[in-house]
């Protein structure tokens, strides 16, 4: 056993595990790429304030969770907690809402990290999917992520998850709301952590997950009450939209996004299955946050779906994905002559598109047939002296068990045939 383990709140993907993991990703994306999304891939490691003004500095994820460090050069830097404000940083930086077609439409999949206690469900290393398109201010828009995270899920069997809508309001109406519901806070019996954070964004009160502050959140009052008639109108053709398409929702007033960049439009896909861990993912439109971060105004919206979490929702509704096998041949040569010659069919094969594995090392038949089996190969190619010989090679079908030989030139369109 090696000396070094994974630290502590991270996991390894192994096979055959994490080709679940890789099928959660690809029908996560697949959606996306049918719908205008380009792939974007953005550095696991930013500048620090670039978290801090997007993210939110009252926000857990920048006082707690972030991994901060100083380089030798005396650079801060931060592991990336989330993608939206990496994706939005490289979109300007490259200047690609001057392209000319707005939305610029992005997806991406990758790795983020925070430092909080380890359960499952929540680790310091997770793996997400997201979406952002950037540069439009339109409630099909948000729609559109909507439906396209649902169908992705639904995709892949998942049934029991719930999608909840709520809306934050714009910078015409939430600041009426946040000066009611700070008057609100000021009066409960809060510690003086939560009364600070009260003062720099009362909104973020509503997402406390401990029980003695939500029960004295009871009377809060709601921001469905302080919408502006320009956020209750953009907020109610999101819905009708959605109604639409089938995709069923629920209306949230107190849905409160962990970040700070959010308005209007925000929902959250939670599965009950999953305990205190419900959310697997959510989003949410951020008009603001390109101008946070230095650069032009630029509405926004977008979501990220947890990877860890579909494949703990998907265990919980008992769904087995279908994964297709990672061998459908397995070559078995007896002797060194049939080595060379089955070496070359197998690189045939693999150069035809079809997935071929190799007995290597000097096993016997009968461990070379073990490793066979152990691969899920629904066809074994086997071949010795004789068999050459006779210009043939031993083709065993795995499933029936039934045996014939192929002519060596003809393999690959025999095991085409059969594959079908």
């Amino acid at each position: 056993m090696s000396t070094f383990q994974a630290p502590k709140g991270t996991y390894d993907l192994l096979p055959p595990d994490s080709a679940r993991f890789l099928a959660v990703r690809e029908a996560i994306a697949a959606p996306l790429k049918r719908s205008g999304y380009g792939y974007i891939e953005t550095p696991g490691f930013e500048n620090v304030e670039l978290f801090a003004r997007g993210v939110g500095e009252s926000t857990d994820i920048v006082t707690k969770e972030m991994y901060a460090f100083t380089t030798k050069g005396n650079d801060k830097l931060a592991l990336r907690p989330e993608g939206t404000a990496s994706v939005l940083r490289a979109a300007l930086e490259a200047n690609l809402h001057k392209a000319g077609n707005l939305p610029v439409k992005l997806w991406y999949s990758g790795s983020y990290y925070r430092y909080e206690r380890p359960q499952k469900g929540r680790y310091r290393h997770f793996s997400q999917v997201g979406a952002e398109a950037i540069g439009a201010e339109d409630p099909a828009l948000d729609a559109e992520l909507i439906i396209l995270a649902n169908d992705a899920y639904r995709s892949l069997g998942l049934r029991n998850f719930r999608i909840l809508l709520n809306s934050l309001g714009d910078k015409e109406c939430r600041p009426v709301y946040r000066d009611a519901l700070q008057d609100f806070l000021r009066g409960l019996d809060l510690d003086e952590d939560t009364l600070r954070r009260a003062e720099i964004n009362p909104l973020r009160v509503l997402d406390d997950k401990r029980d003695a502050v939500q029960k004295q959140l009871a009377g809060a009052p709601l921001l469905r009450d302080y919408l502006c008639d320009a956020c209750k109108a953009y907020h109610e053709e999101v819905r009708e939209l959605l109604t639409a398409e089938g995709v069923a929702y629920e209306d949230d007033a107190r849905l409160v996004r962990g970040l700070d960049y959010y308005t209007r439009t925000t929902f959250e896909f939670v599965h009950d299955g999953l305990g205190s861990q419900s959310a697997v993912g959510g989003g949410g439109r951020y008009d603001g946050l390109s101008e946070m971060i230095g650069g032009p105004s630029l509405p926004s919206v977008g979501w990220a779906l947890g990877v860890d979490r579909t494949v703990l929702a998907l265990e919980a509704e008992g769904v087995t994905l279908e994964l297709p096998s990672t061998t459908s041949v397995f070559a078995v040569p007896l002797g060194e002559e049939a080595r060379r010659v089955l070496f070359t069919k197998v690189t045939e094969l693999r150069r035809a598109g079809i997935a071929t594995d190799f007995s290597f090392g000097a096993k016997g038949l009968k461990g070379a047939m073990k490793s066979a089996n152990r691969s899920g190969a629904r066809f074994t190619l086997v071949a010795g002296e004789r068999d050459l010989a006779e210009g043939v090679a031993q083709l065993k079908d795995m499933e029936s068990g039934e045996q014939a030989p192929v002519a060596l030139d003809s393999i690959l369109d025999e095991v085409r045939s059969r594959l079908g």
